[in-house]
């Protein structure tokens, strides 16, 4: 981070600022007049803006193709974040230093929201095991992610009190598209037989996908994109790979292709395509998936185009 955002960010800390009831004041709306909130990565922001309406105008903090795990807040970032309404954000340590900052601020009174709460709440959080880092990757469960629509309701109901039932309304209409596109993803799977689900990624991004349409998910790294693959997790992903008969691998859109390509190369098993893994694609960006074109830049596109993709390289 330049030296800008360093001193915006520690300026902003230092005010403990205090936005949740300021309602439409002159620092929290965009120039139509409406409420501004922020939202971290493209899926939040894809979802943020499907129960908001027209309530409110959402911005992104994070582009498409970008990787929360590395990602550093800017000035520009720091002033967005500290005039929004509303944060929304992933948590669970997915915007990595960036959640001691959200964190900060919630305590400060700042209305921000972290969808990852929700999760927790409900006792879903991967790894199971007590002690073991929470996985972060949410939004790989599609029914699990409709669950998170409840919180979105209340932080933005929080930043204009009066369109509540506009936010209910449109949250359980999102809820029910949701659950219907979970229920896609099922019979997508369904034609894969079972010895086949083995779903071998750049980094372990996909574990709640896993969980939920049943594969077994492998990483050539781990949770995180900090840490890199060493030489010894390539040869024993090569390894296991060769023993389970593992037909395709892919690569990610955030994530450089090198390692994945480098263990095709050893173990024969072919490139299956590039997943969304930790963002979507560009906004209009259409694709092809499963007979159709989707935008890969809307949450629901890329699901459906992902989904294609393992299908029709393991079945």
């Amino acid at each position: 981070m330049n030296r800008k955002g360093i001193l915006s960010l520690v300026a902003m800390l230092g005010a403990g600022v205090v936005l949740a009831g300021c309602g439409k004041s002159e620092s929290v709306v965009a120039p139509d007049g409406k409420p501004r909130v922020v939202a971290t990565t493209t899926m939040i922001a894809d979802l943020v803006r499907a129960v908001a309406g027209e309530a409110v105008v959402v911005e992104g903090l994070m582009g498409p193709g970008v990787d929360p795990h590395l990602y550093k807040p800017s000035g520009e970032d720091a002033r967005r974040l500290r005039d929004a309404g509303a944060i929304f954000y992933n948590g669970l340590q997915l915007e990595g230093r960036m959640a001691e900052l959200f964190e900060r601020m919630g305590r400060e009174g700042k209305n921000a929201v972290a969808l990852g709460d929700s999760v927790a709440e409900a006792a879903r959080i991967m790894p199971e095991e007590a002690g073991a880092h929470a996985d972060p990757h949410i939004w790989g469960d599609v029914g699990l992610w409709a669950g998170c629509v409840g919180v979105v309701v209340e932080g933005l109901s929080k930043v204009v009190p009066g369109e509540r039932a506009g936010f209910e309304e449109r949250g359980d209409a999102v809820r029910a598209k949701l659950m219907g596109l979970d229920a896609w993803v099922k019979e997508q799977v369904a034609k894969v037989p079972k010895e086949a689900r083995v779903l071998i990624t750049s980094h372990d991004a996909f574990s709640y996908f896993g969980r939920a349409y049943g594969f077994e998910v492998l990483g050539v790294q781990g949770i995180s994109t900090v840490s890199e693959a060493g030489l010894a997790d390539v040869a024993k992903m090569v390894d296991l790979i060769k023993q389970k008969a593992v037909k395709a691998i892919f690569v990610e859109s955030s994530v450089p292709h090198a390692t994945i390509e480098r263990i095709s190369a050893d173990s024969g098993a072919k490139v299956g395509g590039e997943l969304f893994s930790d963002a979507l694609g560009t906004p209009g960006e259409m694709r092809d998936a499963g007979g159709g074109k989707v935008d890969v830049g809307t949450y629901e596109g890329m699901i459906r185009f992902n989904v294609s993709r393992i299908v029709e390289a393991l079945k």
